[in-house]
């Protein structure tokens, strides 16, 4: 009968042990997971645009991230002019563009 016992523990510690890796495992790829279809293309997507506002040049049909349509009158360094009516310019930030609309 003692044999029997001691023989139903040791099952259950090595199978705790093992819940343990299987856990660690999970977690992994879960990072894993979350890495390549979040992380990953946000990262991208965020490299593209950035190259996109360090294009920009004097012309350009530009959206700001505020929803705001306007022309590109000047790019000075990180400041953009926008032309977003007959008479009135705006100073923006290079990092409040949005997209270059066509």
């Amino acid at each position: 009968m003692f044999g029997t016992a001691a023989y139903a523990q040791a099952q259950g510690a090595s199978g705790a042990a093992g819940g343990g890796l299987s856990t660690i495992l999970l977690l992994v790829a879960t990072f894993a997971i979350f890495y390549f279809l979040l992380i990953r293309p946000q990262q991208k997507k965020e490299k593209e645009r950035q190259a996109m506002v360090n294009t920009i040049q004097k012309g350009d049909r530009v959206l700001t991230t505020g929803g705001m349509y306007g022309v590109v009158v000047s790019v000075n360094n990180d400041v953009v002019v926008l032309k977003v009516g007959n008479n009135t310019n705006i100073e923006f930030v290079k990092g409040a563009i949005q997209a270059k609309v066509s």
